[in-house]
């Protein structure tokens, strides 16, 4: 765990935040064991922007993996930051329930399963596909 939050801390100097100065790390374990980072980039609108998670699962979903089994996050402000609720939503497409989310709190290593950051997320289950053509 030490070593991916290591990781993950490592990212955070790849940040481009101009304007809040906030910059997260992220290092996602994939499950055949390639580690991919990825770290936040800040644009002048904000909403645009793109979080460290959802940059690392990008670049491992884009490289071909499909199945994680942790991710560990850290920002450069303060120690015990977790994903946000749209990274744990993007999270859940990909990840299991059982999936692990790292960090460093004030009493050392956190760890947390998806299913207790998001216990109800929106799944293709959701979703009514009856009449698509």
């Amino acid at each position: 765990m030490e070593q991916l939050l290591d990781t993950a801390r490592e990212a955070i100097g790849n940040a481009h935040t101009p304007y809040s100065g906030y910059g997260v790390g992220a290092a996602l374990e994939t499950s055949t064991g390639p580690v991919y980072t990825g770290c936040n980039l800040e644009v002048a609108n904000y909403s645009n922007s793109l979080h460290a998670e959802e940059v690392a699962l990008g670049t491992a979903v884009a490289d071909g993996h499909r199945s994680f089994d942790r991710l560990a996050v850290v920002s450069g402000e303060r120690d015990g930051v977790t994903p946000c609720g749209m990274c744990r939503q993007t999270l859940a497409e990909f990840c299991s329930p059982a999936f692990e989310v790292v960090c460093r709190g004030s009493d050392g290593v956190e760890t947390y399963r998806l299913d207790e950051l998001l216990p109800e997320p929106i799944s293709a289950a959701h979703l009514d596909t009856e009449g698509e053509q």
